[in-house]
């Protein structure tokens, strides 16, 4: 791997929060905790070059999905796609114990994803004590209530991002109907709060027109979102693999997120990203690194593979797996591919690894 991927990927992290700081400048509810968080990232970086001096990874991002369950029925959900989990969720404490470790360990961000994670009732309660780590909670929308908001609202190191695929057209037809106007009722309800909140977009072969359509994007940073993440379509479920964005799709999209960072007030960003930029997967570890709603540790959302569990071992333990390690050994074989997911598109290589007990991973 290149010696610096690191450094270019934190310094992404860090532009990323050095223009968060400059959108709520005129804000004295948002500045000092923004400031206060840009200085933390800063903080968390150091403690993770000193572990790598010591031979371990950590990334700067864990990604943990809290449950397995939805209200909706979204056509092409992964996470309806992938085999359901028969242990019991992780529970409080349980994540209690990991998010304390993944801080000392100098993880500095968490993506907290389900199913829809405002089905667990406890969800505030485990990124309350953690205030030196950002929270982003990939949500629906629709479970936010006006007592959930004014939760979030004592929360600043917690960000929501709600689930839209475009205009009402394009999200009532995967989502359901009616649930763009039920999403759309919650952006006044999010700014009179002066909650920090964005939008994760599915970018896929048929709603990147929409999801990039200039007046769409003004509409939005018009309501007050401030963070726009593009999270590419992996066409898991069987029969779905046109509506992946092809590599020409997929160029499109990070021209439009450059051009839009450069131009636009808000923060711009493409999930997993453009994988050649740092020669290969940032996946299993290297950038990010997934939580099971059971304790799994995976390399990421879309590839449920694992050989190790949070509920046996320490996080530091299972970053070090046998598995993840031979994934960021062969990083390079993980270069980005139509679909938005290298690992998914070479699964059958990553199921033959752990299989394989003879292998020495």
């Amino acid at each position: 791997m290149p010696a610096d991927y690191r450094q270019l990927f934190n310094r992404q992290i860090r532009s990323v929060f050095f223009k968060g700081l400059r959108q709520v400048r005129g804000s004295g509810r948002l500045l000092w905790p923004m400031t206060k968080m840009l200085y933390r990232q800063w903080q968390a970086g150091g403690v993770r070059r000193q572990w790598a001096k010591r031979g371990l990874t950590i990334p700067p991002v864990l990604i943990a999905s809290v449950n397995q369950t939805c209200n909706l029925t979204c056509q092409g959900c992964y996470a309806q796609a992938l085999p359901r989990r028969t242990q019991p969720l992780l529970s409080l404490e349980e994540y209690h114990r990991l998010f304390k470790e993944a801080q000392s360990l100098g993880i500095s961000i968490s993506i907290l994803a389900g199913g829809e994670p405002f089905l667990r009732p406890d969800l505030l309660a485990i990124t309350r004590p953690f205030p030196r780590m950002l929270f982003v909670i990939f949500t629906n929308g629709t479970l936010l209530t006006t007592e959930v908001i004014r939760s979030l609202r004592r929360q600043t190191h917690v960000v929501p991002c709600l689930s839209l695929e475009g205009d009402m057209h394009c999200t009532d037809s995967r989502r359901g109907q009616g649930v763009f106007n039920q999403i759309q009722n919650q952006f006044p309800l999010l700014s009179r709060q002066g909650l920090f909140w964005g939008v994760s977009l599915t970018a896929s072969r048929t709603s990147l027109p929409a999801i990039t359509q200039a007046d769409f994007i003004r509409h939005l940073l018009a309501q007050g979102c401030r963070l726009f993440f593009f999270v590419e379509y992996v066409p898991i479920q069987p029969g779905t693999d046109e509506d992946a964005l092809t590599t020409d799709n997929q160029k499109f999209l990070y021209q439009f997120i450059d051009r839009s960072n450069r131009e636009t007030k808000g923060i711009f960003i493409a999930l997993p990203g453009n994988d050649r930029v740092f020669d290969g997967c940032l996946s299993s570890g290297r950038g990010f690194v997934h939580i099971s709603p059971d304790g799994a540790l995976e390399p990421c959302p879309f590839a449920p593979f694992s050989d190790i569990s949070l509920r046996d071992h320490t996080l530091q333990e299972a970053l070090n797996s046998p598995f993840l390690q031979r994934l960021r050994q062969e990083h390079g074989l993980l270069t980005e591919t139509a679909g938005g997911c290298a690992l998914w598109t070479r699964r059958d290589w990553a199921a033959t690894l752990l299989k394989n007990k003879k292998n020495k991973i």
